[in-house]
């Protein structure tokens, strides 16, 4: 949800809330949480609210796709008027709901959620409130015309060729911003997406702060997804972390490293909830995580749009190979992969490191690479490897006579490093058994 917005929603969920006497809760029709009215009851302590669909609702702001299609199964989608949902317990609804479609010009934009108690709202106070559902209803459509506009103009940005390209759809992406496209921005990239249909993406509204999102090639066949945001401060990036850690939890990925601020007004949404959430898998300890997030350094304006989303893309790609580096990694904080992500994709295929990076000789490639992280000191090395110092000499000479290279000249020592370090980009992934 664009910040411009988030007051005009809060205060129309609270005007619901108040006309029916109960907690409301705005959802897009994605169900993803947009905000909650701010109601408060006693009733609201009562332990059967919290049945396990509500539960999850509220741990993950989003629904599964079976919850999602089991409450679109009374009719959701097409009434016009409120829907009354018995409680199924089988289903995880102990209690039951009322869904107050959204729309605008015959189309479903979003769901306000209440619980049903009984003898719960009158036919009157429901009439009041489906009226600011259509208040409701004109904003979520003009900001998903506006949201895909915006991503229109964001993916001809980054993917223009040329120059004189560029320069023209930033010239129109700047003037659909008006004066915030002076303000401070950041770039986010999160790969790879899971899906392979560019239009599905999340919405813009979800992410308070962000001025586009779009989806973009990854690789031969995957997508990523791109993510304009604003910030207050070069200083401050939770809007920024905090917009990553969502697009994870929604790709599957975990962002617990990262931190996502205190609980917001959206976060505290076990007064009200509605019918939904989704599970997260979190990743492994060694290799690749899943998709993985990168951000670009903030920047003024928009003129190096081009520039923050490469690096914003190459910070995505070092958390892919580099597990330390993610789930969320910044640019700035990312080291020598600023420089290996700049290089060509065949930087990993010299000769001298052709037959190391064999996958026979995975153990000896990872024990070089560790040797050399360790800055050749052997005592660290073996114990990072967990073998005897003998034994770790043992697999250098190994490694010397394969790759004809001499680890005691600092010049060979750094084609080596910067050859597996490549190796690790190319594939997303560590070197070794733990890969």
């Amino acid at each position: 949800m664009t910040s411009e917005h988030r007051g005009d929603y809060e205060e129309l969920v609270d005007e619901i809330s108040e006309l029916l006497g109960a907690p409301a809760t705005l959802e897009n029709r994605d169900f993803e949480l947009i905000t909650f009215g701010a109601y408060d009851s006693e009733g609201d302590l009562d332990p059967s609210a919290l049945d396990p669909v509500r539960t999850r609702s509220i741990l993950t702001r989003r629904s599964t796709a079976a919850v999602r299609a089991w409450f679109e199964g009374f009719g959701i989608t097409r009434a016009t008027g409120p829907v009354r949902i018995p409680p199924t317990p089988e289903a995880g609804v102990n209690r039951g709901r009322i869904c107050l479609p959204v729309r605008h010009r015959g189309v479903v934009h979003g769901y306000v959620w209440l619980l049903d108690d009984d003898p719960g709202p009158s036919e009157r106070q429901l009439s009041a409130a489906m009226r600011v559902t259509t208040r409701i209803g004109a904003l979520l459509a003009d900001e998903a015309q506006h949201g895909a506009d915006l991503s229109r103009e964001l993916r001809a940005v980054l993917t223009a060729e040329r120059d004189w390209q560029r320069d023209m759809a930033i010239a129109e992406l700047r003037t659909a911003l008006g004066s915030r496209a002076d303000g401070l921005h950041t770039v986010i990239c999160v790969a790879p997406w899971p899906s392979a249909d560019p239009d599905d993406a999340p919405s813009v509204r979800t992410m308070p702060g962000a001025t586009a999102l779009c989806t973009l090639p990854w690789g031969a066949s995957a997508q990523c997804v791109a993510l304009l945001i604003r910030l207050r401060s070069t200083d401050v990036l939770t809007p920024a972390t905090t917009a990553a850690t969502r697009l994870l939890e929604r790709a599957g990925g975990s962002a617990s490293s990262t931190g996502s601020g205190s609980a917001s007004r959206s976060g505290s949404a076990s007064r009200s909830g509605s019918g939904s959430g989704s599970g997260q898998a979190g990743p492994s300890a060694h290799g690749p995580a899943g998709p993985a997030a990168g951000l670009a350094t903030p920047r003024s304006g928009l003129a190096e749009l081009g520039t923050a989303w490469w690096e914003a893309s190459a910070a995505a790609r070092a958390a892919l190979a580099e597990a330390r580096l993610g789930p969320v990694a910044q640019w700035a904080a990312i080291g020598p992969f600023r420089m290996l992500t700049a290089l060509p994709p065949d930087v990993a295929r010299d000769p001298a490191v052709h037959a190391l990076l064999s996958p026979v000789h995975r153990e000896l490639a990872r024990t070089a690479e560790i040797y050399l992280d360790c800055a050749g000191q052997a005592a660290r090395a073996a114990a990072e490897l967990g073998i005897h110092r003998q034994t770790l000499y043992y697999r250098l000479s190994r490694i010397e006579k394969l790759t004809g290279l001499d680890l005691d000249d600092g010049e060979d020592r750094l084609l080596l490093h910067m050859a597996l370090k490549g190796a690790r980009l190319a594939h997303g992934r560590a070197i070794g058994p733990s890969g």
